[in-house]
């Protein structure tokens, strides 16, 4: 199976070293989008993306640009931050209720579980996770057949 390239055109917005700060905006290709579920850009009109690069200084504020992300990427992304979380709370809340026989402990507990895994994610692989789901940005060059060209 191959894996599908997902695109959104984008402007950038600012620059800050490596990181390139691009808006990208809902367009009315989302609807159709085969990713719109796992994508954050299709639950709002505007969204500001990071993008780290080593060519940050290649691109200027206001330019026109071209962000891929790769289907499979949302896929591990959206695992990562819904499935393993639920993977941990269903077991947490089930035992805490059996062992206590308090729903409301139990729900804390679970609660406390999840709020635990986002915290160890958020410190500790933070950075990796960047560098793994991260879009790749290419400088939008006009279509040739489309510039307007001055007649003699």
């Amino acid at each position: 199976m191959r894996d599908e390239v997902i695109t959104h055109d984008g402007v950038v917005k600012s620059i800050e070293g490596e990181c390139v700060h691009v808006t990208i905006v809902q367009s009315a290709a989302c609807a159709g989008c085969a990713a719109k579920s796992m994508c954050a850009s299709a639950e709002v009109k505007e969204k500001v993306v990071d993008v780290m690069t080593s060519e940050a200084a290649m691109y200027r504020v206001g330019q026109k640009v071209m962000l891929e992300g790769h289907l499979s990427d949302g896929r591990r992304a959206a695992i990562i931050a819904y499935g393993l979380p639920l993977l941990l709370l269903l077991p947490v809340l089930f035992i805490a209720i059996r062992f206590t026989g308090s729903d409301t402990f139990g729900a804390l507990c679970a609660l406390g579980a999840v709020a635990l895994y986002y915290a160890v994610i958020s410190l500790f692989f933070r950075e990796r996770l960047q560098q793994n789901f991260s879009f790749r940005m290419n400088p939008k060059i006009p279509n040739p057949k489309h510039v307007n060209k001055a007649t003699p």
